[in-house]
């Protein structure tokens, strides 16, 4: 049983055991973690701006939140503003459509009137002012008038002048009398009517008019007519 085994020999200087060292791999990854932590540290601090604190957080999200706020009410009011224009369009273009019927009308009435002025009786005188007809009526003691004029060559511009009444008839006495009154302008195209009424002297009893058409007041002559009052 003794005769296999050797002896062991006693070294006390022998070489201990080698620690198990840690793997390459391991070491590169905690080494590159480390210099990415590093690198982010020096990064937040050097380039990018500073961290808020707690405080500035809260003062920035109130006001992200009034400014989310103000954007949804401007919104609001944008839409509403839309509305409103296109409100405003459609009504401009149903005016505007209104307007060009209305100007069709007038453009028809225009025409209707100057045929009935052609209608009516020329002016014995033929001045370059046409009195085509004429009315007068005493109303509570005021000439009520209504005179018709034509121009029968129109130019390219209205003629401006007055029409001037001289009313004859008998004073408040009895005596033979004439009244002139206060001269209306005009201005002629083809045509223009003159209409409204002028007071007359107490007790004045009217008996015709003479229309007088002057280009001014004490002017030059450019038609006359006398009618007699109702």
């Amino acid at each position: 049983m003794f005769g296999n085994s050797k002896p062991v020999p006693f070294d006390p200087y022998g070489r201990r055991r080698k620690r198990r060292l840690m793997p390459r791999w391991l070491a590169l990854l905690l080494a590159g973690i480390v210099v990415g932590a590093v690198g982010v540290v020096y990064v937040q601090e050097r380039h990018l701006p500073p961290r808020l604190s707690a405080d500035a957080s809260a003062r920035l999200r109130e006001s992200y939140a009034q400014t989310d706020a103000e954007r949804a009410r401007l919104k609001i009011e944008l839409t509403e503003a839309t509305r409103r224009l296109e409100r405003a369009a459609a009504d401009n273009k149903t005016l505007t459509a209104q307007l060009a019927a209305r100007t069709d009308d007038a453009r028809q009435l225009r025409d209707d009137v100057a045929a009935l002025v052609a209608a009516l009786p020329p002016d014995p005188r033929a001045g370059p002012v046409a009195v085509r007809a004429a009315r007068f009526e005493v109303d509570r003691g005021t000439l009520a008038y209504d005179v018709v004029l034509s121009r029968e060559r129109a130019g390219g511009s209205p003629l401006g002048g007055v029409v001037q009444f001289v009313v004859a008839g008998a004073s408040d006495k009895g005596t033979a009398d004439s009244v002139t009154l206060k001269p209306v302008p005009i201005s002629i195209d083809r045509y223009d009517s003159v209409r409204g009424s002028q007071p007359l002297p107490q007790g004045f009893r009217p008996r015709q008019t003479t229309i007088n058409v002057l280009d001014r007041v004490g002017g030059k002559l450019l038609g006359k007519r006398v009618i007699n009052v109702k």
